[in-house]
């Protein structure tokens, strides 16, 4: 029986709560990655699982840090309607780009409240700042092909 080590591919069913229980992600689809540390789960995810075999079950406490990270404020910007994307609706996403100071690249803005001519933009992800409970059940594990270790993820299948 292979178990969960680096350079093996690992299959998980999961699914993700907040604290109260209070579902946040049923996992339809299993999570698929290369195992020891390329970065495919997070990475108190990957600690708990090492060693494990298929059908192994592992429950995992992530505090915001170890998953999607604090919230943070100066992700939060307000800009009138008029330079938005038409029709803009409350829920939306919005490519953006991210202000001095801040990491590089682009971010994705959820409108989260339009009022008085101008729109809240978001760029935090949506489960930033939040403690979850990730439960993941171990569905199949196999060794990493050369291919697959050196694209640093597995291949589609």
């Amino acid at each position: 029986m292979i178990r969960v080590s680096k350079n093996t591919v690992v299959t998980l069913s999961y699914n993700l709560t907040d604290t109260d229980g209070n579902m946040l992600d049923e996992g339809n689809e299993p999570i698929v990655y290369l195992h020891g540390g390329y970065g495919g789960v997070f990475t108190p995810i990957e600690a708990a699982l090492e060693g494990k075999a298929s059908g192994d079950t592992v429950t995992v406490k992530l505090q915001p840090h170890d998953a999607f990270g604090e919230y943070d404020f100066d992700l939060l910007l307000v800009e009138p309607v008029e330079k938005l994307p038409q029709p803009l609706k409350v829920g939306m996403m919005i490519e953006g780009d991210t202000e001095e100071g801040l990491e590089e690249g682009a971010v994705f803005y959820t409108v989260t409240e339009i009022a008085d001519g101008k729109a809240v933009l978001d760029g935090n992800h949506p489960l930033s700042g939040m403690a979850l409970i990730f439960i993941g059940t171990v569905k199949a594990v196999r060794e990493a092909t050369s291919g697959e270790i050196a694209a640093r993820e597995p291949l589609a299948s």
